[in-house]
């Protein structure tokens, strides 16, 4: 049966899901975006915040690790079976393995509490600006090395077929695309994508070009890492016959 996009909210404003079971937090919250014209909803479970994700087309999902029921890491997981859908991950965890965890999972960016809610703020417009809320993206479709970039719908398809990537991914693929044969450092990738500066313990971009290897398949190869330098879209037919390009 063919998977249907679920009803966009009737607002004319960003349309924001928070996933947390603390109760003033949430309210907090919708007061403070409600004030900067964004629209702010909240479930306090975790299968509640999966059931609404999904029900209603959202902008962006806000999604605390430690909530009751399903926990953060497992709301994301069965989320990304169904959607896309930009998601910043919320909590007290702040361990790298947890980080990464939900990076790796599919997560756009990940925020730390206790958190100053003028960063969370920015974090969100950043996330919503790469995911086509405020600018209108180029029209003309991007082709190399067997991968075809379509800006105006945000897909990416190799081989005919349609590689579903979250919107970091995508960015993360266009940028190096337009950027080919140069290397783009990781500093470069991180204030392009998230409009913040990169800290020497930040492994975000590191996940999303790895998960985004995965998923374009022998085509991965096209994005190598330069050791020390970052990263740089050419495609090597060697390195696509096995292993992790380098």
């Amino acid at each position: 049966m063919a998977e249907t996009t679920p009803p966009k909210l009737n607002s004319e404003c960003p349309s924001i899901l928070l996933v947390d079971d603390d109760l003033e937090l949430c309210e907090l919250l919708r007061e403070f975006f409600a004030q900067e014209g964004i629209r702010l909803e909240t479930a306090n479970d975790g299968r509640r915040g999966l059931g609404a994700a999904l029900d209603f087309e959202r902008d962006l999902i806000l999604l605390d690790v430690m909530i009751p029921g399903l926990d953060g890491f497992e709301v994301l997981r069965m989320l990304r079976r169904r959607s896309q859908v930009p998601v910043i991950m919320l909590t007290a965890r702040t361990a790298k393995a947890d980080r990464l965890e939900g990076l790796g999972a599919g997560a756009d960016d990940y925020v730390p509490k206790p958190f100053d809610p003028d960063e969370l703020l920015a974090r969100v417009r950043a996330v919503l600006r790469r995911s086509g809320g405020s600018s209108k993206p180029a029209s003309t479709p991007l082709e190399a090395e067997g991968i075809r970039l379509i800006p105006t719908a945000r897909e990416v398809v190799v081989g005919g077929e349609v590689v579903p990537t979250t919107t970091f991914e995508y960015e993360i693929l266009e940028y190096l695309v337009r950027a080919a044969g140069r290397v783009v450092s990781r500093d470069e990738l991180t204030a392009a994508l998230y409009h913040r500066r990169s800290s020497p313990f930040d492994r975000a971009i590191d996940v999303h070009v790895s998960r985004l290897r995965k998923k374009l398949g022998p085509m991965g190869a096209a994005v190598r890492t330069v050791r020390g330098a970052g990263y740089m879209f050419r495609f090597d037919p060697e390195s696509a016959e096995g292993g992790e390009p380098r």
